[in-house]
């Protein structure tokens, strides 16, 4: 069975067209997948209450219910607009949650995964801004404020977020992605697979290979890790890079 990669989905109204194409692709891989990695902002907004979800992402919640149930291992590392993640993922879903990215093996081999907020190491006022959304006051404050009022304030923050858009553009993703892999890539690791950026590209590295996954925005990119490869992929679209 092979292991699948995917970030940046975004998603937001179950009736929108990058919603209805994740679903359908998901639909398609059930019961073949032994490892599905979710590399952050999956969602447009989510923070994890106890008892309670987002009713617009029932669908893939679902569906997603439905991979963990086939025997499908779901990791899930948190981005910059899905944290938190709470007792549903990990409890309902069974959830392998890695809130800062981490290393994960399969057939012995080494990955190390991240959603890619935190590999600009000039960004310091965004470091910031997400030390504190982590903290345990916000935390409580989730706990504490009713689930309709913190979407209308995550919401809020997302769309001040789109506006910093152009300012992470300013920033070359491929030197900022292939500098952070070579450091990873000094020990046992030999993939480095991340998100945040969308832009998907595969590069082979001295000591290893750096596979930033794109977006399920406008790109529907994925990889897959099979037979002892790890290859980037889009929807309706050959292989990207082998």
């Amino acid at each position: 069975m092979k292991d699948l990669f995917l970030a940046d989905a975004h998603l937001l109204e179950p009736s929108d067209a990058n919603y209805q194409r994740l679903l359908s692709f998901l639909q398609t891989q059930l019961g073949q997948v032994r490892t599905l990695v979710l590399l952050g902002d999956i969602f447009e907004f989510w923070v994890g209450y106890r008892h309670v979800v987002f009713s617009r992402y029932l669908p893939l919640l679902e569906l997603l219910h439905r991979f963990h149930q086939s025997g499908t291992d779901i990791i899930f590392v948190e981005g910059n607009h899905d944290f938190h993640l709470g007792a549903f993922f990990r409890d309902t879903l069974g959830c392998r949650i890695l809130p800062d990215g981490g290393d994960i093996e399969l057939d012995g081999v080494r990955f190390h995964l991240a959603h890619g907020d935190l590999i600009n190491p000039e960004d310091k006022g965004y470091r910031r801004l997400r030390a504190f959304f982590r903290s345990g006051l916000v935390q409580f404050l989730i706990r504490v404020i009713p689930p309709d009022l913190t979407w209308a304030i995550g919401r809020a923050l997302g769309r001040q977020s789109e506006k910093s858009h152009d300012r992470k553009r300013a920033f070359d993703p491929t030197a900022l992605l292939t500098a952070y892999a070579e450091k990873q890539l000094t020990g046992p690791t030999r993939y480095v697979v991340t998100g945040h950026f969308h832009v998907p590209f595969q590069k082979e590295l001295e000591q290893g290979t750096l596979v930033a996954l794109g977006d399920w925005i406008s790109q529907n990119s994925y990889a897959v890790w099979e037979n002892g490869s790890l290859s980037l992929h889009q929807v309706d679209s050959d292989t990207v890079s082998c």
